[in-house]
């Protein structure tokens, strides 16, 4: 077990110096197209030629390279053209905010999605699994942006109970959270549910399931025993892949709402070409996806000791 989270580890570490090679060349193997994103479009050549050499982008290409990762390991990330401050100073808290909401969503999505799913699948071809099948996909099907206008129009304009933005412009709100949320559970549920349905219909009809019915168990046991562990490790998968969604999917949502959020942040960043707050972006996003999968492997083990990595 340790030698596999130890290769996995490596594997994080290599996956992300790759994206980091690749992100460098893409935005900063040509200096002069950096220089006119952060001093304009209507700047000098001299003045472009003055940045450039205070800058170091006269060295050479590995030397930048090396550099520019040591910087990103320490957290100095640079300054932001659109904010013009620190990168940094507007990453964390916008990451805390997705964080935030993130883990409300999921503290409603993954309860309400597992249950659904495993009382579908233990009943598969019921009228209860129809009928949460039908609602699954139904809710699946509807686009974020249709959910919260949707949502919007019912509980803001028609019961006035729920504010229309969640800007957190006089501090953090519970109450401007809970639309934000609605729209993404409302929009997530359905698919891990679907996902634990099939992995649930699937493990019911194994042999082991039906001899443990057969020599007499009892049914609630046979369920949370025997076939509950294994018909997670599927659905743990998928929701694992959701705190990716989350964290950089969610920017129609933020938009629609006025979320200070990372997806949100990320839109302003690429409207605006903020090249270096870009870079941290992307970084960022592409570290929790590798770190959550890698999670997602280990995790693997620990719901069936039976597999094992090689």
């Amino acid at each position: 077990m340790l030698i596999f989270i130890v290769r996995r580890l490596g594997t994080t570490i290599l996956t992300m110096v790759v994206v980091s090679l690749l992100l460098f060349l893409l935005l900063e193997i040509n200096p002069g197209a950096v220089a006119i994103k952060v001093l304009g479009p209507y700047s000098s050549e001299e003045q472009r030629i003055i940045w450039l050499d205070q800058h170091g982008y006269f060295r050479p290409v590995y030397i930048r390279y090396i550099e520019w990762l040591g910087h990103f390991i320490a957290g100095n990330f640079g300054e932001s053209i659109r904010f013009k401050t620190p990168v940094a100073d507007v990453l964390w808290p916008r990451l805390g905010n997705t964080g935030i909401l993130g883990l409300a969503t999921m503290l409603v999505v993954v309860p309400l999605s597992l249950l659904l799913g495993v009382l579908a699948g233990m009943k598969e071809g019921s009228r209860l699994d129809r009928t949460i099948s039908v609602g699954s996909i139904v809710t699946t099907s509807v686009p974020e942006f249709a959910s919260a206008v949707l949502l919007s129009a019912i509980f803001v304009f028609y019961l006035d109970l729920l504010p229309g933005t969640s800007s957190m412009s006089d501090g953090f709100s519970v109450v401007q959270l809970i639309l934000p949320a609605m729209v993404l559970v409302l929009y997530d549920f359905g698919y891990v549910t679907r996902m634990t349905r099939a992995s649930m219909s699937e493990v019911m009809t194994t042999h082991y399931i039906r001899t443990a019915i057969l020599k007499g168990l009892p049914y609630k046991v046979v369920i949370a025993r025997h076939a509950l562990r294994n018909a997670l490790i599927a659905p743990f998968t998928v929701i694992m892949l959701q705190i990716n969604w989350l964290l950089s999917g969610v920017i129609v949502v933020e938009f629609f709402y006025a979320y200070k959020g990372f997806g949100a942040l990320l839109l302003e960043a690429s409207l605006n070409q903020d090249i270096f707050l870009i870079e941290a972006c992307a970084m960022v996003a592409v570290f929790v996806a590798v770190a959550t999968q890698t999670l997602a492997d280990v995790g693997y083990t620990y719901l069936n000791p039976r597999i094992r990595f090689s």
